[in-house]
């Protein structure tokens, strides 16, 4: 006899692929003829961005482009010139379960770019990508909360109260928006753009109803050649603001935004050289992590029937710790010369690895750091240095940890003895996430009357309560309830007094 139960369903996205990909792209390029031989390279300013993303049975695809700017000094003139170069990529993340329903995230990175003149007419570019990937899979999960009470059945039944952290909502918006920089430049002069890159970055999201409220920055890092020759370099911050629709019972979820640029294109303004016109396409990549109560039939018996019942095990997560973690980094980036005046500096970031001492977990981040400056002879130079950065972060062994490493601000630089001092600020932001197994009864049926054996029986047993057995699980082996054992021990709670013999009221 089949029993009617009282079933949940929960929509949720389930993690297929979480994952930093990182690999070596090269390409050769021919100078073009409107640019002089090349003497020596100096420096390569690039950007990755992402420009497409396919969800795939059992991969995440996602593709992009490096837009790099070589400079350069060349054969003949002072002065630096600049190349352009672009270098299109692929990347494939293996993601069991996932398909075509699925969405992707990805957020590529140029870890670094070199430069390499094979001639004076022919450069190989070298650019090292770390592009994190998420692939989220809609999912559902269908939750035995109880039994429906069946007349003179005699059903007992023990439920689980708890909460479970789930993925509700995974949500993508692409904008645009345009903005008008002015060029730091002295009386009748307009500095050339050598290069140009973008940082966006989102530095507040809510939820209002159905709707993600974020903001955010860019921020936008130019490299200038003055009048007679000499470079600066100059930051701007452009702030923006977006409402995203989102999909399901988010209320009281917390939101996680990634912004992404997709294509950036600049253009001096023509009435007035010394503004420059931006325009920046970007996508935010939004997903809602949400607290929701759980109740689950963990065990059910009849004191009138025998029953079988079929158990699963049913995976909750817990929230950890959700925090920011700055380190301040000062190292010495030696040159081996003297180090007259800094033009630029600044860093890229690469995988964040994770390492397990007990309780501790060790985050690890490498940061490219790159400085520009003039030597003492005032040629322009370019020094490059790997700096590991490390944080420590309390998390148990049954906990996973997801960190995303960014560098919030400015990266300074000053000429020091044996070459130039670099401080910048690394913060990690991190999530925690803890994983227990609760059984849970999945389908039951009474069978026959339950009988006591041949012969007479008694109505009362006394007996002592082996280790791990619980009041619950002595009523549901004599047929009778937990209230009842209560009653007739007089005991106001589950716990049972150890060594004591207890009174076991059998049912008639």
């Amino acid at each position: 006899m089949e029993l009617e139960f009282d079933r949940e369903t929960m929509n949720f996205y389930e993690t297929a692929a979480e994952v930093t990909l990182c690999q070596e792209e090269t390409l050769e390029s021919i100078v073009p003829d409107a640019c002089p031989d090349i003497l020596r390279i100096v420096d390569v300013c690039g950007q990755a961005v992402l420009t497409g993303k396919q969800a795939r049975d059992g991969a995440a695809m996602v593709s992009g482009m490096v837009k790099a700017a070589i400079l350069y000094q060349p054969e003949e003139g002072s002065g630096l010139r600049r190349m352009e170069v672009g270098l299109p990529f692929t990347c494939q993340a293996e993601a069991p379960g996932f398909t075509g329903d699925g969405t992707v995230f990805a957020s590529p990175r140029l870890r670094r770019a070199e430069a390499r003149a094979l001639n004076p007419r022919k450069v190989l570019l070298r650019v090292d990508l770390a592009v994190d990937v998420a692939a989220y899979q809609p999912s559902k999960c269908t939750l035995c909360r109880g039994v429906q009470e069946r007349e003179g059945a005699g059903l007992c039944q023990r439920q689980f109260h708890g909460e479970t952290c789930l993925i509700s909502a995974v949500q993508e918006k692409p904008f645009t928006f345009q903005e008008q920089v002015r060029l730091p430049s002295s009386p009748g002069e307009v500095p050339r753009i050598m290069a140009l890159w973008a940082q966006p970055m989102c530095t507040e999201s809510k939820l209002v109803g159905s709707k993600m409220i974020f903001k955010g920055t860019v921020d936008l890092h130019m490299l200038l050649q003055e009048g007679d020759g000499g470079l600066t370099s100059s930051h701007e911050s452009l702030t923006f603001s977006q409402v995203m629709e989102v999909s399901g019972e988010n209320e009281e979820g917390d939101c996680q935004v990634d912004v992404e640029l997709t294509d950036l294109t600049w253009e001096t303004d023509l009435a007035d050289g010394g503004s420059l016109n931006v325009d920046l396409e970007l996508l935010a990549q939004a997903g809602v992590r949400c607290r929701r109560p759980v109740t689950l039939l963990q065990d059910l018996y009849s004191t009138a029937y025998e029953m079988e019942a079929d158990s699963e095990l049913q995976t909750l997560w817990k929230l950890g710790e959700q925090s920011v973690r700055p380190q301040a980094v000062r190292e010495l980036l030696e040159t081996g010369e003297l180090v007259r005046s800094v033009i630029d500096s600044r860093l890229t970031l690469g995988q964040v690895t994770q390492s397990r001492e007990g309780n501790t977990l060790l985050l690890s981040a490498e940061a490219w750091i790159t400085v520009l400056y003039l030597d003492e002879n005032g040629l322009v130079q370019c020094a490059h240095r790997t700096v590991p950065v490390t944080c420590r972060l309390d998390c148990p062994e049954d906990y996973r940890c997801t960190c995303v490493c960014r560098c919030p601000g400015e990266v300074f630089a000053v000429p020091a003895a044996g070459g130039a001092e670099v401080r910048f600020t690394l913060e990690f932001h991190c999530l925690t996430l803890g994983r227990t197994q609760v059984p849970s009864v999945r389908e039951a049926r009474l069978g026959g009357p339950r009988t006591r054996g041949e012969g007479p029986c008694p109505s009362v047993v006394l007996r002592l309560a082996a280790p791990g057995e619980g009041i619950w699980e002595l009523a549901k082996a004599y047929g009778t309830t937990t209230q009842q054992i209560l009653q007739a021990n007089e005991l106001s709670e589950d716990a049972l007094p150890e060594g004591r013999m207890l009174l076991i009221p059998r049912m008639r």
